[in-house]
């Protein structure tokens, strides 16, 4: 085998992955999903933040009927039995389906939302994209994730509630 075989992915390689990919989602929205009834014909197919992790290529892709963190399966799934398989990101171990998608190969799948009709327009469904991915690769145990995870007020309890504590408190 040639060194090239074994060459770990570029970022540069990853956004080439995730364009490939999004050419096919391209057309199999013109061909088989447009008039379908989950097809949201505000949003368009877009590969957003394709990049490398742990030499894995990793990135969500958007389209009108779905929005998927993706990477090529091929990278993960070499000894994978069945139809999904978990993976290791920053923010922790996420399930993965398998599947197919020519002519870019093998995927790794892993739904954030569908249908997506709760996008009025792309630009929103972007910015969610964006976001979503940041917090995937936000390590669990970082003090922002930890700050995120913390309750912004203490739980309610209910027998304080019944007793009226929580108003006292107020004033």
């Amino acid at each position: 085998m040639t060194g090239e075989a074994h060459r770990l992915p570029t970022d540069a390689d990853a956004a080439a992955w995730g364009g490939r990919l999004a050419d096919a989602y391209r057309e199999i929205g013109d061909r088989a999903m447009r008039d379908l009834p989950i097809y949201n014909d505000a949003l368009g197919v877009e590969a957003v933040g394709f990049c490398v992790f742990n030499g894995q290529i990793v990135g969500i892709m958007v389209t009108p009927w779905f929005m998927n963190v993706v990477m090529p399966a091929d990278q993960v799934a070499r000894d994978a039995m069945g139809a999904s398989l978990r993976v290791r990101l920053p923010a922790g171990d996420i399930e993965f389906a398998l599947g197919e998608v020519a002519p870019v190969g093998r995927i790794a799948s892993c739904s954030l939302f569908s249908p997506m009709f709760a996008f009025a327009d792309m630009p929103a469904a972007l910015a969610t994209a964006e976001a979503a991915l940041a917090e995937l690769m936000l390590p669990a145990d970082s003090e922002e994730a930890v700050r995120r995870r913390a309750p912004a007020t203490p739980a309610i309890d209910r027998r304080n509630f019944l007793r009226g504590v929580l108003t006292e408190r107020g004033g």
